[in-house]
């Protein structure tokens, strides 16, 4: 799987707000935020921050998987935000070219699956 990472400002849980914030603004669904560093401190085991936010929109990726059932393997959208060995902040996703190409998705298709890349660029400024 091809991985899109960029810097991001701040700490990984601004980066967090602001990504959250974006995905309540633009009326998507915040599905969990599966924050792998807490698990790993429950396991009394310890790393750095690590959250993954699931979201999407039923309304656009329900026709997508009825279209493609495989799909669903990679829907709903995922962003990883995570903190570096040298203590800087990462966003990372998928790469939607990728995903267009495994699913055979149209352009058209694939279109509102590149929200991702607009939210993590946003989410990764102040």
């Amino acid at each position: 799987m091809k991985i899109a990472t960029r810097d991001s400002a701040g700490s990984v849980t601004e980066t967090l707000e602001r990504l959250k914030g974006l995905i309540a603004a633009k009326g998507l669904k915040l599905f969990t935020v599966i924050e792998h560093d807490a698990a790993a401190a429950d396991a009394g085991l310890s790393m750095p921050p690590a959250k993954v936010v699931i979201f999407g929109n039923p309304v656009t990726g329900t026709p997508l998987m009825i279209a493609s059932p495989l799909l669903a393997l990679d829907l709903p959208m995922k962003i990883l935000i995570w903190q570096d060995a040298s203590g800087g902040t990462r966003i990372s996703h998928g790469d939607v070219a990728e995903l267009q190409e495994r699913h055979a998705l149209t352009d058209e298709q694939a279109a509102p699956l590149r929200g991702v890349e607009v939210l993590a660029a946003a989410a990764s400024c102040t």
